[in-house]
C-alpha cells in the first residue's frame, strides 16, 4: 500500500469526487465530462496513487488560467475502422477522451478480438492504470501508453531533459485473484510523486532526480525546481543510472512516445515547445489496446491460467517471512479497501491549495473527514 500521510485529515472518497466535480464544472467543463473526470481522479486517490488524483487540481488550474487547456472541449471521433479508431481530444482535459477511447477499444475487441484506439490533441489524463482497469472490468486485456507535456526525463548519456514520464499500463483479468495491473512511469519515479514528497516535506530517495551535473537531488523542493523550472536536470529514466540499466527505461519511454504520440500525430514535446505559442494546447497523445482472450483460446481458460500463475507467485519462498510476494495491482487493491473505509489523506499543504482554488472559482469547500478516518 502507498505510504500514508500522518498530518492533515482523511477525506471521504464521496466528498473527494464531489469536490472535483464542483471545481471542474465551475471552470466550465461540461457536466457529464466532469463526472467522468472526477470519477477517475477519485478512483486514483482511492487506489493510493496520491500523485494523480485530487492533488492535480492546482496544476489544472494553472493551465485553465493560462488559456492552454480548453476545459469546455468535447472529444471528437476522427477515424473509425473495424478494429481501430482515432479520437481528437480537442485540447480538453484528458480523462473523458481517454475513457471514451478505452471503452471503444474494448467494444472493438469484444467484436473482433482486438481493438486499438489512438488519441491526439489531449492533455494530462491522470494515472494510466485506471484505463487499463476499465479493460479488465469488461473482461479483456488492456494496454495503455501516453506521451507527456513536461520535458523532464534526461536520456541516458544526456545532460538535458528530452522526454516526459511517458507512462505504460497493462492489465489482465483473473478468475479468482485481483487482476494483474501494472502501472508505471518510464522515469525512475513519476514527477507528481516528487510533488507529494514536497507537499509532505519529505526527502527524496537518492537516484530519483538529478541536477545539471548529473548529481542526485534529495531535497524535494529543490528537485521540483529542476523538474519544472530549471532547463537543466530532471528525472532519471527507469533504472536511475547507466550501471543500473537506465537505457531500458529510456527505451521504454521512447516506445510509449511512439505509440502514444507519433502514431496519432500528436506533438513531441521537446520539438513542440520550440514552436509553441503562449496559448497553444499541450497536444498530448495516448494509445489504448484491448485484447479479448476468448479470441485466442477457450472462454475462461486465460483467467484460470492467470490465477495459477499468480498463485505460484504468492507461493514463492519469501526472503522475509513478514513480507509477502505480491503481483502488480495488489498493493492498490489493498489501498482501496483501506481508503474506502478510512478515507483519502489530504496533507495540510494540499488542503490549503484546494481551499484557495475553491475560493477563486466560487464553489464550496466540501471535503469532509471520513467517518472512520
Amino acid at each position: 500500500m502507498a505510504s500514508e500521510q500522518t498530518a492533515g485529515f482523511r477525506a471521504s472518497p464521496r466528498s473527494v469526487r464531489e469536490q472535483i466535480v464542483l471545481v471542474l464544472t465551475a471552470w466550465g467543463m461540461q457536466p457529464d465530462l466532469a463526472d467522468t473526470a472526477a470519477a477517475l481522479m477519485a478512483e486514483t486517490d482511492v487506489l493510493g496513487i496520491d500523485s494523480h488524483g485530487i492533488s492535480m487540481l492546482p496544476s489544472y488550474e494553472d493551465k485553465v488560467r493560462a488559456g492552454t487547456l480548453a476545459i469546455d472541449a468535447r472529444p471528437r471521433l476522427v477515424r473509425d475502422g473495424v478494429a481501430s479508431a482515432l479520437l481528437d481530444g480537442m485540447g480538453g482535459l484528458g480523462y473523458p477522451v481517454a475513457a471514451q477511447a478505452m471503452h471503444l477499444a474494448v467494444d472493438k475487441a469484444l467484436s473482433h478480438g482486438v481493438g486499438a484506439v489512438a488519441v491526439r490533441n489531449s492533455h494530462h489524463f491522470g494515472a494510466a492504470g485506471v484505463y487499463a482497469r476499465i479493460a479488465v472490468r469488461r473482461g479483456v486485456v488492456g494496454l495503455v501508453t501516453s506521451s507527456a507535456n513536461g520535458i523532464i526525463m534526461v536520456p541516458t548519456g544526456g545532460a538535458m531533459p528530452m522526454l516526459g514520464t511517458n507512462p505504460i499500463a497493462f492489465a489482465a483479468p483473473a478468475a479468482q485473484n485481483e487482476p494483474f495491473v501494472l502501472d508505471m512511469a518510464t522515469t525512475t519515479v513519476a514527477a507528481n510523486k516528487v510533488k507529494v514528497y514536497d507537499f509532505n516535506g519529505k526527502a527524496l530517495p537518492p537516484g530519483w532526480a538529478i541536477d545539471g551535473r548529473g548529481e542526485p537531488v534529495t531535497d524535494a523542493a529543490q528537485a521540483m525546481a529542476y523538474i519544472f523550472t530549471h532547463p537543466e536536470g530532471g528525472l532519471t529514466p527507469l533504472g536511475g543510472t547507466p550501471a543500473m540499466s537506465s537505457h531500458k527505461g529510456y527505451g521504454l519511454a521512447m516506445m510509449a512516445q511512439i505509440l502514444g504520440s507519433t502514431l496519432s500525430g500528436s506533438g513531441f514535446a521537446a520539438l513542440h515547445a520550440r514552436r509553441r505559442g503562449p496559448r497553444d494546447p499541450d497536444n498530448i497523445g495516448h494509445f489504448f489496446l484491448a485484447l479479448n482472450p476468448d479470441a485466442f483460446r477457450d472462454a475462461g481458460s486465460f483467467e484460470a491460467d492467470l490465477d495459477d500463475m499468480i498463485d505460484a507467485m504468492h507461493d514463492t519462498p519469501r526472503a522475509r517471512p513478514d513480507v509477502p510476494v505480491l503481483v502488480a495491482g495488489e498493493p492498490e487493491a489493498q489501498a482501496r479497501i483501506h481508503r474506502e473505509a478510512h478515507g483519502i489523506p489530504i496533507p495540510p499543504a494540499l488542503d490549503t491549495r484546494l481551499r484557495d482554488i475553491c475560493q477563486r472559482c466560487g464553489v464550496g469547500y466540501v471535503l469532509e473527514p471520513s467517518v472512520q478516518g
